[in-house]
């Protein structure tokens, strides 16, 4: 499936040359190795317009911290070939943990983007000392795989929300039972014993999109997350967009039916009510089946379960316009599903939503199409939970001035 690249002026950050962005300089060090690969210190000044001596002053920072490696000479055709750096795999590793009704997804990743290790368990008891306990377990256990690096550079923990800015869960439909009014940040650092970094899932699995699936030639797209109820993560301009209080996408609460179904948000004919995996699990429990995992539903698709192709049935015309609506806002360069639903049931769902109402985003010669399905499945929100420290230490939030002779940095102008 064709997929545009990524416009040149957005191929990587730029540093700043004063002292007060030295710390900013490393990551846009460390972020253009991860990009490209292997560089000479020439290289990485030109890319980033930083002088020589910067380059030089931050390359032997990172050596000796143990972020990067020396690679040597590459032999050319001619000259001195320059001596090349590389991230360096064994230089740490980042941990990503999805907290789900009904799973722990826990990932390693180290500091080029490699998955190191990754498993996803049952989860029968949502209380917050059951989870913790889990979560410490199932992190140690992922730590003691053979050749991992030891250095732990900190955790991203996802969980449905809605978030505060200090990582409390305050009132929302999709909260895990319990979990309400609790601090999420302190709860889980406690019990990890590392620096942690929250996020809701929906946002998380944008990000994971971004990194390692579809996503990964796009600066603008949407992903609309099946998790406990259905969310939206947006990537707008390669940078994940939270919001003013970190909650944009609460996308299941969209109305979507007339004096549709009462919604747990107080409302009636919430999106989510008809179209998430919980309504989904609800009209199989009417259909007399009790709780099922992914795996399970994947199998009852297979089968032509009568339940579950009706589901399918509904919710795809349901979520339809609501897609258009998202294309309107947005004009995302394309949508896609993802999240706990089995690949088969969300192929289904793309059927049943299709043809698309007519939007801004239909329009001749389109690269890539309007929809379709993420290709990171269940591991989405923890991938991009992994990225969350990994993010905070080498990725700038930066645009490109193309008309300046200087770089800058986002938080002080954006030009488009």
């Amino acid at each position: 499936m064709p997929h545009r690249k990524p416009p040149a002026a957005h191929s990587v950050a730029l540093g700043a040359n004063p002292e007060r962005g030295r710390r900013h300089n490393r990551r846009v060090v460390l972020e253009t190795l991860r990009q490209h690969g292997r560089l000479g210190r020439s290289d990485i000044a030109n890319l980033t317009r930083l002088t020589a001596q910067a380059v030089s002053n931050i390359v032997a920072e990172l050596l000796e911290e143990g972020f990067l490696v020396e690679l040597g000479r590459r032999r050319t055709a001619r000259g001195q070939p320059p001596v090349e750096f590389a991230l360096n795999a064994d230089g740490g590793v980042t941990a990503g943990m999805e907290i789900a009704a009904d799973h722990i997804t826990t990932v390693l990743v180290d500091l080029t983007g490699e998955i190191r290790a990754q498993r996803i368990v049952p989860l029968p008891d949502l209380s917050v000392e059951a989870v913790q306990a889990l979560a410490a377990a199932e992190l140690k256990r992922a730590r003691a795989g053979r050749g991992l690096p030891e250095r732990l550079l900190g955790c991203g923990v996802v969980m449905p929300g809605p978030f505060d800015f200090e990582g409390t869960i305050t009132v929302g439909s999709t909260a895990l039972p319990g979990w309400t009014g609790r601090d999420v940040t302190a709860l889980m650092s406690a019990a990890l014993a590392t620096s942690v970094t929250v996020e809701n899932d929906a946002t998380a699995a944008a990000v994971g999109e971004h990194l390692y699936g579809l996503g990964r030639n796009l600066r603008h797209f949407c992903l609309v997350y099946f998790g406990l109820g259905l969310g939206l993560g947006l990537m707008l301009g390669g940078e994940p967009y939270r919001g003013a209080f970190g909650n944009a996408g609460e996308l299941g609460h969209v109305p979507a039916v007339p004096q549709g179904l009462p919604c747990v948000c107080g409302r009636q004919g919430c999106l989510e009510s008809y179209v998430s995996p919980s309504a989904l699990q609800e009209t199989l429990r009417k259909a007399g089946i009790a709780q099922v995992d992914a795996a399970g539903i994947a199998r009852l698709h297979a089968e032509g379960h009568p339940a579950l192709i009706g589901w399918i049935a509904q919710a795809g015309p349901l979520l339809a316009p609501v897609l258009a609506m998202l294309e309107n806002l947005f004009d995302p360069e394309t949508i896609i599903l993802g999240g706990g639903l089995p690949d088969s049931v969300i192929d289904a769902l793309i059927l049943a939503a299709e043809p698309l109402p007519l939007s801004v985003a239909r329009r001749g010669g389109r690269a890539i199409p309007r929809l379709q399905r993420g290709t990171t499945g269940q591991l989405t929100a923890a991938l991009g939970a992994a990225a969350l420290p990994l993010l905070d230490a080498i990725a700038p939030r930066l645009v490109r001035n193309t008309a300046a002779a200087e770089p800058i940095e986002s938080d002080q102008i954006a030009v488009s």
